[in-house]
């Protein structure tokens, strides 16, 4: 299971990449926060059900501020 967090701070290290890219320096920056974590705690060395509990947790902070963010900060518009 440690494995795949490893695989998850890939995917989420390519993806800062690519925003810092296209110059989206804010989500590049929360990326490379995620790619440190997921990092960190592949390195913990903690049982399988453990790493289901984080990513569980990870999941439902995501979810509440995506939530969160689309609900009072996203403006809807059409276009620029």
């Amino acid at each position: 299971m440690d494995r795949m967090f490893r695989v998850l701070a890939f995917w989420a290290g390519i993806i800062a990449v690519m925003f810092y890219v296209g110059d989206m320096l804010n989500v590049a920056l929360l990326f490379l926060v995620q790619t440190a974590f997921f990092l960190a705690v592949s390195y913990l060395k903690l049982s399988e059900r453990m790493y289901m509990y984080l990513f569980g947790a990870y999941c439902t902070i995501f979810m509440v501020g995506f939530t969160w963010y689309s609900e009072f900060i996203l403006v809807p518009g059409f276009g620029h």
